[in-house]
């Protein structure tokens, strides 16, 4: 089988720890050597781990994508001088060979040392800051919309018929009638003052006749 890196490093990486097998093949017919070793999870030891992976003069790393937590090893590792691949978890699991973190990681190490994995595609660390940004905002808007149809539920279980006549109840108009409900106030007419200009002509009108039939409670 032909050799294609003879210094290999394989990592096998768990929320706590990470296995770190260096693969040195040697000369001849002598048979490569494997060194284990386990570092923690935090920056200054993936830091360390950095510093031990170039004094032993790999050329390439080979990691699982297992879960979020190769994220960090990839992150400080990938400006380092040697190459660091990121494998499907699932390809490898496909091969023989694999019973525990410790032979797992030798496994990595042997298959990245005769080129028979293929590494995943991990975008530039400016999209990666992009696409975080716009899931988050994503996200976020997500969770606005499901708060805002929790309101409109909670104020027709009230009786309170505010989305039939406001067509965005978390606009000014809806927020001043909804912070003033808070508030206390109970009088539909002085609700419907609430009202800001420019919106609907006869939303004032519509609104004291929405809580007047329907919110009987107001009254009380």
């Amino acid at each position: 089988m032909d050799l294609v890196h003879s210094r290999c490093a394989g990592l096998d990486v768990s929320k706590r720890d990470v296995k770190v097998c260096v693969r040195v093949a040697g000369g001849g017919r002598a048979g490569a050597t494997s060194t284990v070793t386990t570092w923690g999870s935090v920056t200054s030891q993936v830091l360390a781990l950095r510093e031990h992976l170039l004094a032993e003069q790999v050329t390439l790393v080979v990691m699982e994508a297992t879960g979020d937590y190769w994220k960090p090893f990839y992150y400080l590792l990938e400006d380092a001088s040697f190459e660091v691949m990121l494998v499907n978890a699932r390809h490898v699991k496909n091969l023989p060979g694999r019973k525990n973190d410790v032979s797992d990681a030798a496994w990595l190490a042997q298959l990245g040392a005769h080129g028979l994995v293929r590494g995943s595609f991990v975008p530039p660390e400016p999209v990666r800051q992009l696409r975080d940004l716009t899931r988050t905002r994503t996200t976020m808007v997500r969770t606005r919309a499901r708060e805002i149809q929790r309101l409109e539920k909670l104020l027709e279980d009230a009786g309170i018929k505010l989305s039939s006549v406001a067509s965005d109840i978390s606009g000014v108009s809806g927020r001043a009638m909804l912070e003033a409900l808070i508030a206390g106030q109970r009088d539909p007419a002085e609700l419907a003052e609430l009202a800001k200009p420019g919106s609907t002509a006869d939303l004032g009108r519509r609104v004291v006749c929405a809580l007047s039939e329907r919110c009987w409670w107001l009254a009380a």
